[in-house]
This record gives structure tokens, C-alpha cells and sequence, in this order.
């Protein structure tokens, strides 16, 4: 089985997310884990695809919001750096322009610590655009958390990697 994991990631730590979930994706055979900008030739010959980016105000981000951040991460005092492919496209778009995607998927978000009420959940949103391109979305939609001041919470590349081998393992015996 072929696995591609695509992450939108400003900061870093959506990236960190899901480079762990395709560790524990690992099982399944080849795993490719790509920002949204390389994900359409990915996921043309994919088996599954788990899609994953950061909660901006309550949901998936927008052009504007990925604007902000951009901006944040510059303001003098910060301390913020921006992924490699931050500035690239956002999945909200990629999602609303892609053609075909695997019928099997999953969905994850990185979030806020604290309660999915105030912070949102981008997973959910993403779980919906999957499902109406078709896709069977396998397992419940999942949050990683992240701090005030924008680190993962100690131990979600741990909580990352189980749960890709969690999905693994999921496939397998639905299989």
C-alpha cells in the first residue's frame, strides 16, 4: 500500500506532525510525506491520503490568515520561524482544485491546547472536503497540540506517530 501524507505548515510544527505520522505510517509499506504544493503528483497513484495543517481562526486556514502569519513570524521579538514551504499554497485551496484524490483518508490539525470549543479544529473541515471528493475517511479526524507561543506540547511527535501506526493498523484489519 502506498501512503502520502500532505501537510500545510507555517511555523513548523504541522510539518513535525506529520513527518511523525508517516513514521508510523510505516508499516504499510512506501510513505511520502509532501507540502501542499507538491501533493497533486503525489497523491495521482496513493492508496490513502492523510491531509493535515494548522487551526486558523476556528477552522482551515484562508489566504489572509496565512497572510498574518507570514506577518506575525517577521514582527521584531518573535520567536518564529517559518516552514520551508509557508508561503507556498494553502490545502483549503488544493483541496477546492484537485481533480481525484485516494478513496481511503484521514485528517489532522494542529491546534491550541485547550478546548476544541475555543480553538476550532481544522481537522473537521478537512475531514469534509475529503469526504466530498469521494474519499472514505477511515478514522475520526485528530488534533495535535501546540502552545501559547507556538511549540508542540511535549510528546505530540510521540502522540503523532502512534496514531499513524494507530491508522496502520486500522487499514490492516479493515483489509
Amino acid at each position: 500500500m502506498r501512503a502520502v501524507v500532505v501537510y500545510e505548515s507555517m511555523y513548523g510544527n504541522t510539518h513535525l506532525i506529520a513527518d511523525a505520522i508517516g513514521e508510523g505510517l510505516a508499516s504499510l509499506g512506501e510513505v511520502e510525506v509532501v507540502p501542499v504544493e507538491r501533493a497533486t503528483a503525489a497523491v495521482s497513484d496513493a492508496d490513502l491520503v492523510v491531509v493535515g495543517g494548522p487551526t486558523h481562526v476556528h477552522g482551515m486556514s484562508t489566504r489572509i490568515s496565512r497572510e498574518g502569519a507570514v506577518k506575525d513570524a517577521a514582527k521584531p521579538g518573535r520567536d518564529l520561524t517559518l516552514d520551508p514551504d509557508a508561503e507556498g499554497p494553502g490545502l483549503r485551496d488544493w483541496l477546492e482544485t484537485i481533480d481525484a484524490l485516494p478513496r481511503k483518508a484521514a485528517a489532522f490539525d494542529t491546534r491550541l491546547d485547550g478546548s476544541p470549543l475555543l480553538t476550532g479544529r481544522a481537522s473537521k473541515g478537512i475531514a469534509k472536503r475529503l469526504a466530498r471528493h469521494g474519499c472514505e475517511v477511515v478514522v475520526e479526524p485528530m488534533s495535535f497540540l501546540v502552545t501559547r507561543d507556538n511549540h508542540l506540547v511535549d510528546h505530540e511527535r510521540d502522540h503523532a506517530r502512534a496514531w499513524g501506526a494507530e491508522l496502520a493498523a486500522h487499514l490492516v484489519e479493515v483489509a
